[in-house]
């Protein structure tokens, strides 16, 4: 009887291994509600799993953490192309998911972005953009925002052509595709979707920079930009601003 107890046991849970890698979530949104903040494995359509950080606790959950950063990090961010495209650093702290996943994830669904900002007198400012893409990398892993929504200020679309972060291609210190004479990646030692160069630097070592729509500069303690939310007709979210969680007082500047 232990031995039939046993074998039985075994293919339980061998069949819920089974069952876990065939029904593989594609990203955060689909972890049922009330799930804790942490680690996950996801799969997202064509790709291999990948090992995310998911935000449950913000405005009904389901975020995947694509990037975080702080001011005192260890990451070093000055990388080159394919260590950006594959990414780096630490789920569970500061890291880059990679541009390559960003864009497969980005591509199964209709997305919305949220850049979320800790100042150094930690008020916690946001950026909501109800639309995200990014292309693949053929097309420069281009960036693709909609309308801007939040209390840090629209710096990703700015109306000045030299600080415009959406519909730019993204660029590392060994692969410039900015719209600069010089490479912007390699002057300010962070990949990112520059222009000519930037209003928002976020993927950066001693540093966070996030400049408001009035022009205030914002010297950043921590960031996590990019936790991105499935949002179409079989997952409808509540408004972003409306989250308990996050501060109404906007980024303190400088």
């Amino acid at each position: 009887y232990i031995i039939l107890y046993y074998i039985i046991l075994y293919y339980i849970i061998l069949y819920y291994i089974i069952l876990y890698y065939i029904i593989l979530i594609i990203d955060c949104s689909e972890i049922p509600r009330g799930s804790h903040s942490g680690v996950y494995i996801i799969q997202p359509k064509g790709l291999h799993h990948l090992v995310v950080y998911c935000e449950m606790n913000v405005t009904h959950g389901g975020w995947t953490v694509i990037q975080r950063n702080q001011r005192d990090t260890p990451v070093t961010w000055a990388e080159a192309w394919s260590t950006y495209k594959f990414g780096f650093g630490n789920v569970r702290t500061e890291y880059w998911l990679g541009t390559e996943y960003i864009h497969q994830i980005a591509k199964q669904k209709v997305y919305q972005v949220r850049f979320v900002i800790q100042d150094s007198a930690d008020n916690l400012s946001f950026a909501d953009y109800n639309l995200f893409s990014v292309e693949d990398e053929e097309h420069g892993y281009r960036l693709r925002l909609g309308s801007y929504n939040g209390t840090a200020g629209d710096a990703m679309t700015s109306d000045n052509p030299n600080n415009m972060h959406d519909n730019m291609k993204f660029s590392t210190k060994d692969q410039d595709q900015d719209t600069y004479s010089k490479n912007c990646a390699y002057s300010y030692e962070g990949g990112w979707w520059y222009s000519s160069c930037y209003s928002v630097r976020l993927n950066y070592k001693g540093g966070l920079t996030w400049v408001d729509t009035l022009q205030r500069l914002c010297t950043a303690k921590e960031c996590e930009p990019l936790w991105s939310r499935a949002r179409s007709t079989r997952v409808s979210p509540s408004p972003i601003a409306d989250s308990p969680l996050l501060s109404s007082i906007p980024c303190a500047c400088q």
